[in-house]
C-alpha cells in the first residue's frame, strides 16, 4: 500500500506536504526502513550541532528528535483509536507547547535515540497488527477526517521532512 492508494477525504490537505514525501514507499516497510534510516542519520551528526539553533526561537536538533518522538506517539494513538472504530473526535495538539517542558537538551543523544527506537518499534508493531479494513477506517482528528493509513504516511513523511530540515538548515551552516 502506497500513498497513491489514499482517496480524497482521507486527510486534511495540511498533511499533503508530509504525505507527498512518501512517494514510492510502502506503508509498513516505510515505517520500518524509515526508522532505521533516521537513527543512522541522527547518529552521524556531531555533538557540537545537537544543541545548535539556526535562528532565534528555532528548535535544536535534540528538540527536533523529541518532537518526532512526541508527534509519533500522538499520531499512533490516533491511529489506534480510529482503527478500533472509536468515533470520538480527537483534539489537535500544539507542538510548540511540548518543546520546553520536554527538556530535550538535558538528555543525551543515546537517550533520545533509544526512546525514538522504542516508539518506532511500537508504531511498527501497531501498524503490523492492523488489517486492511482497519487501515481504511476513518475518524476525526484536529476537526478533520483522517484514515488510519493516512496517519501512517504522515508519520513517515513528517520524519522525512524534519530530517530534510536538519540537513538544510542545521548541517549546511
Amino acid at each position: 500500500m502506497t500513498k497513491d492508494n489514499l482517496k480524497p477525504g482521507e486527510f486534511n490537505p495540511y498533511y499533503g506536504t508530509y504525505i507527498d514525501k512518501t512517494a514510492g514507499l510502502d506503508l509498513k516497510s516505510g515505517l520500518k526502513v524509515g526508522g532505521k534510516r533516521t537513527i543512522n542519520f541522527l547518529k552521524s551528526i556531531s555533538n557540537e550541532k545537537l544543541e545548535y539553533r539556526y535562528a532565534k526561537g528555532k528548535w535544536t536538533i535534540k528538540e527536533i528528535i523529541q518532537h518526532l518522538i512526541d508527534a509519533e506517539r500522538v499520531f499512533a494513538y490516533r491511529a489506534l483509536r480510529i482503527a478500533r472504530e472509536d468515533q470520538t473526535p480527537l483534539p489537535g495538539f500544539e507542538q510548540d507547547d511540548y518543546v520546553l517542558p520536554s527538556k530535550a537538551n538535558n538528555r543525551s543523544l543515546d537517550q533520545l535515540l533509544n526512546e525514538y527506537a522504542a516508539v518506532r518499534q511500537a508504531t511498527v508493531t501497531l501498524f503490523d497488527s492492523f488489517s486492511d479494513e482497519m487501515l481504511i477506517q476513518l475518524g476525526t482528528a484536529s476537526n478533520s477526517p483522517i484514515s488510519v493509513r493516512a496517519i501512517g504516511f504522515i508519520i513517515i513523511g513528517h520524519e522525512i521532512h524534519h530530517c530534510d530540515v536538519i540537513k538544510e538548515r542545521y548541517l549546511n551552516s
